[in-house]
């Protein structure tokens, strides 16, 4: 019981055997608690320091115990004190941090802050992450760096747990990146869910709609990011991501190809984006996939049109509609 107070347990026994038999010499209470006289000793001093044993005025040399409700209600009297210091310097040091936060934010830009580095932008990820409470809306597209998405697992499990509703776009070309593909069925077994479209928006976090984080280089997301924050900019991100959801398909559903056509959303959107004068790299890129796939993927069109060209397979595509 006297363990709480931060008595041993040993001194505790021998503190009880004093005050239940005051005339025992150290010998006699060594016995008594089944322990040698130095482990007594030993105890003496932890009862001397916590002031619940003092010298005895009748018997010189012995020790004799302090009444429990002078000695005890005394350890609690400097152990309250102890406690209400601690929260006072607990207080002291959440006023200072908070002061730092107010300091940092009166110096970013009404429009945002910028965040450089990799590292930076892990920490307000992470930072987004803990403070969402109804919703995380993210797009992802091109490519995913494995090790970027094992330092997203921890804050992106945290806010699953808490029962945060976490919806995430990738393009279709991801479902054949096996860590890409293995990460979303992750998030799908935790509660998340993740759709996938041809092309989709720029790289985008967005939490509870009050807060954005978007890259400071759409073409590279490793250069940097902006922490949005403007109503109005948030109003725009938000729905340029619902506009993209609505449109996707749920990852584990097969992409369907186009009844009229025969051709897949991913060889529908080629089209148009070559149709516009786009080369093959830059096409690729909007699709998140190789120019040797976009080569693939005209092959197979210009097979089913029989053109001989690209340039007959636009003709012919325009002229069924297709285009």
């Amino acid at each position: 019981m006297l363990e709480a107070l931060g008595l041993s347990a040993r001194a505790g026994r021998v503190y009880q055997a004093m005050l239940d038999h005051p005339a025992d010499s150290v010998t006699d209470v060594a016995v008594r608690c089944d322990l040698t006289p130095g482990d007594v000793h030993d105890s003496l001093d932890e009862l001397g320091a916590l002031m619940l044993v003092r010298a005895s005025a009748e018997q010189p040399g012995r020790m004799r115990a302090v009444d429990p409700s002078i000695g005890l209600a005394d350890m609690l009297a400097r152990q309250e004190a102890e406690l209400a210091s601690r929260q006072a310097a607990l207080a002291a040091s959440r006023a200072a941090v908070t002061r730092m936060v107010a300091d940092r934010a009166e110096h970013h830009a009404a429009h945002g802050e910028r965040l450089t580095g990799m590292d930076a932008i892990h920490r307000r990820l992470e930072r987004m992450g803990r403070a969402a409470a109804v919703e995380v809306l993210s797009s992802q597209p091109g490519q995913q760096f494995a090790e970027d998405l094992d330092a997203s697992r921890p804050a992106d499990a945290e806010v699953l747990d808490r029962g945060v509703a976490v919806r995430t776009l990738y393009q279709d070309s991801t479902r054949s990146q096996p860590h890409v593909s293995g990460y979303a069925h992750w998030l799908l077994s935790r509660g998340g869910e993740v759709r996938t479209a041809p092309v989709i928006p720029q790289r985008i976090v967005l939490v509870d709609r009050r807060e954005a984080l978007v890259p400071i280089d759409p073409d590279d997301n490793r250069k940097g990011a902006l922490h949005v924050t403007e109503p109005g900019i948030l109003r725009a991100l938000a729905d340029l991501c619902e506009q993209a959801w609505n449109t996707a398909v749920p990852l584990g559903a097969a992409t369907p190809d186009d009844p009229a056509t025969g051709l897949t959303p991913t060889e529908r959107e080629l089209l148009r984006l070559l149709g516009t004068g786009l080369t093959d790299d830059t096409a690729g890129q909007r699709l998140g996939i190789s120019s040797r796939t976009v080569g693939r993927h005209m092959a197979s069109i210009m097979e089913r049109l029989s053109a001989a060209s690209r340039f007959e397979a636009g003709i012919k595509a325009a002229q069924r509609g297709w285009l």
